[in-house]
């Protein structure tokens, strides 16, 4: 059991070993360098990926990137989120404590619930989304004669079942089916890329950092889940490491098959998964990356109920990912409706990006340093509140998103400011700068008064 952060060793446990069910048993180190980076590209690679390229492609507001500027949008995006998620990982694979716990260690135990609940409306929506994306996969490799309710249902199990075992569940997808998953790719990367391309008239550059910011938010909106599976590292650098290899690969090859299928597909991403479908046997192939969406839908139901245990900290794991994974299914069954897809991508960002510079910096450079408290009684901060509340309106300043009412609101204030963003903006690289200079500041403030002795 862990009441404040110690930098636990760097060595292997038992491969056989679980997750543990509470909170307060201290998590086996069973996951190699293999594991993790198969775990991660496995997350790199969804349907998800490929329509939300379109969002990459042509930036809301701006003109259609040219294909080289997309390329390139994608692979800074994805590096620098990859980074985030990596460094927010590596608090976990220190501490050995699961994502929203550090947070004590950062607000202190009450406070923690606020980004708790956050990640856990965050977790439910991707996971809902995820399982709709599965039914629209097989949707379309069925030609619709399969039950829609049925789908979804049966994937609801399934990813269910996989977030009651998840560390077995990450040695089955190195095994075999990230191999299968880089066969896919590797396939339908010939085929389009082989295919002519049409001519895009009317491109521009002007979206680019619209685009960064695209890409990034699909990556850091895996920041409040990293700790989650890098507790389990034998060592916080192979978990480091792992991450950005695995991640940032993956989910560029994702986006750049995006990419090509959308501009195959006329632009349009309600036909994209037809571009897939259209190559000789890609039935075949398109069915294994089907099959892999489990995972994603997995990774949010479990580490919903690792943000759950936050709040209930004594109750078994495992009843509370089949609650999830209920509530989860359940909405699916319900809704049909994305169109506010990259609206969600925006609020993630807005959100996780700052809070993440906060994590980072105080961890690495602040009280961190000295001994994070983790326990169920650690002490409030609420002054850390401060960088992540001014990381956020950064990122709302520079990028309102486009929900009228909160757009008009953000938009007055860049009046009053004198503040207008042009093509050199990025909400997402200048709201992680503002929080983690804030933060790094406050740090040295805390760092020059005098600590009281810390009970350990």
């Amino acid at each position: 059991m862990w009441t404040a952060m110690t930098t636990l060793p760097e060595q292997p446990g038992d491969r056989s070993a679980e997750a543990p069910l509470l909170l307060t048993t201290d998590a086996p180190r069973t996951l190699s360098f293999g594991d993790q980076a198969a775990f991660w590209a496995n997350l790199g690679v969804s349907l998800i990926g490929f329509t939300g390229a379109f969002y990459v492609l042509q930036p809301a507001g701006h003109p259609q990137l040219p294909v080289v500027a997309a390329v390139l949008a994608t692979a800074v995006g994805t590096v620098l989120g990859t980074a985030m998620v990596a460094a927010a990982g590596a608090v976990g694979a220190r501490t050995g404590a699961p994502a929203m716990a550090n947070f004590r260690g950062l607000f202190g135990t009450r406070l923690s619930y606020l980004p708790t609940i956050a990640n856990i409306v965050q977790c439910v929506g991707w996971g809902v989304f995820e399982l709709t994306v599965i039914a629209g996969g097989v949707a379309a490799l069925s030609h619709d004669r399969l039950p829609r309710v049925a789908v979804i249902v049966g994937a609801g199990v399934l990813c269910t079942a996989m977030a009651i075992w998840p560390l077995n569940v990450l040695h089955i997808l190195r095994k075999y089916v990230t191999v299968a998953v880089v066969v896919a790719m590797g396939y339908f990367t010939i085929r389009l890329l082989g295919r002519p391309w049409p001519a895009s008239a009317g491109t521009s550059w002007g979206g680019f950092f619209p685009g960064v910011d695209t890409a990034l938010a699909v990556a850091v909106s895996f920041v409040p889940l990293a700790a989650d599976y890098t507790r389990h590292a034998r060592g916080a650098r192979a978990a480091t490491g792992a991450t950005m290899l695995g991640y940032s690969v993956a989910q560029t090859w994702c986006y750049l098959l995006g990419i090509v299928a959308l501009l195959q597909a006329g632009g349009d991403p309600d036909r994209i998964f037809d571009t897939f479908l259209g190559v000789a046997g890609g039935w075949l192939f398109f069915a294994v990356l089907v099959l892999r969406e489990s995972d994603q839908s997995f990774a949010n139901v479990y580490s919903t109920a690792m943000s759950l245990q936050n709040l209930l900290p004594r109750v078994d794991r495992r009843i509370l990912a089949a609650g999830v994974g209920v509530v989860a299914t359940v909405l699916a069954l319900g809704v049909h409706d994305f169109t506010g897809f990259s609206n969600f991508l925006l609020l993630i960002g807005s959100v996780f990006v700052p809070l993440c510079a906060v994590l980072v910096v105080d961890y690495f450079l602040g009280r961190g340093r000295r001994g994070w408290d983790l326990s169920e009684t650690a002490p409030a901060r609420p002054l850390l509140l401060v960088p992540w509340a001014l990381g956020f309106a950064v990122y709302q300043v520079l990028n309102p998103g486009s929900v009228d009412w909160w757009a008009r609101l953000w938009v007055r204030v860049q009046d009053l400011l004198g503040v207008h963003p042009g093509w050199w903006s990025s909400a997402s690289l200048y709201s992680f700068l503002i929080a983690a200079v804030a933060t790094a500041l406050l740090a040295r403030f805390e760092g020059s008064r005098r600590e009281p002795e810390r009970v350990r």
